[in-house]
């Protein structure tokens, strides 16, 4: 059984998890801070979502994001195994769990093998070619009504705030990169923001600070 994984992520430092008793230790480091927190096995749910690039584990009781992994990081099996002691972890604490989705449910607690997840350095940036960029103002709106409505904390306050100048002036990209900066320091928090705004992700796609 493996209660350790270290996932690396180019130019964004790395996240360790630590399976303990009764929680999951979280350790968080990238270029610009450090942080640490504990998730309670008891609040999670063990039957995860697949929201790529990300395995999200929720609130038993209520649509609250808790824990999100690197799909398939460092590699398959070494996260597999992660996982599976994970999900056995929380089994083992009790409680009647609801069931996140009918086909995390029937799949079992095996059912962590995914296929590899797009990344998004593989697409590589050519800043020159920002110019092409087609950025939806009208889609960052709705990114940012999503956000406002299910996701408000001071933690995403700074995404917000670059995305309201975005979408002000979409072909500027002095705003973009500071909207990218925003999303890379939102740590494990990027896995909730991409579950209400999913247009994030395709405006990073290419960009080096969603590595």
């Amino acid at each position: 059984m493996t209660a350790k994984l270290i996932q690396k992520q180019f130019l964004k430092g790395s996240r360790e998890f630590l399976i303990l008793k009764d929680s999951v230790q979280v350790h968080i480091k990238s270029l610009l801070k450090e942080e640490k927190s504990t998730v309670w096995l008891s609040r999670l749910n063990p039957e995860p979502v697949v929201n790529a690039p990300y395995l999200e584990f929720y609130n038993n009781d209520r649509p609250e994001l808790l824990l999100s992994l690197l799909l398939n990081n460092p590699d398959a099996e070494e996260f597999n195994a992660f996982v599976d002691t994970l999900k056995q972890r929380i089994l083992d604490e009790g409680g009647d769990f609801v069931p996140v989705n009918a086909e995390a449910r029937s799949a079992g607690i095996a059912a962590n093998i995914y296929e590899e997840p797009p990344n998004f350095e593989e697409f590589g940036h050519n800043r020159s070619s920002y110019k092409d960029k087609n950025v939806n103002a009208a889609r960052i709106e709705e990114s940012i009504e999503q956000l406002e409505m299910y996701l408000v904390t001071d933690e995403i306050k700074p995404l917000l705030s670059a995305l309201k100048a975005l979408k002000a002036d979409p072909q500027n990209e002095t705003c973009f990169d500071q909207m990218a900066h925003a999303f890379n320091d939102l740590g494990i928090t990027q896995g909730a923001v991409l579950t209400y705004a999913p247009y994030i992700s395709i405006l990073l796609a290419d960009d080096p600070f969603a590595d």
